[in-house]
């Protein structure tokens, strides 16, 4: 369970990342509400998986799993360019993560 609750926070945690960045510095209250919604879920579920996975996999996982999807996001809405190299470093945090899954 603390996995999954994990991996959902990791994804949280690219909605509020998205969100803040849409925010335009608080301005608009839309994306506002939906970063700090976001952020707090997203923390929740990352302190509830901490109570039985490791501090250093559980935060690893969940910023790996978080950036990764923020880029993805960023490249498929065209705000970010895409190229063989990012896609490659992109492919390494996600082996990173699987790897550190498949160790505990």
């Amino acid at each position: 369970m603390s996995w999954l609750v994990l991996i959902i926070s990791g994804v949280l945690e690219a909605v509020w990342a998205t969100a803040l960045g849409k925010s335009e510095g608080f301005t608009r209250l839309a994306p506002s509400i939906v970063f700090v919604v976001g952020l707090i879920a997203s923390m929740l579920g990352l302190a509830y998986a901490m109570r039985e996975l490791p501090l250093g996999t559980a935060y690893a996982v969940w910023v790996g799993i978080g950036a990764t999807l923020t880029v993805v996001y960023a490249m498929a809405t065209g705000g970010e360019s895409v190229s063989l190299l990012k896609v490659l470093f992109l492919v390494m945090i996600v082996g990173g993560v699987v790897g550190l899954k498949s160790l505990h």
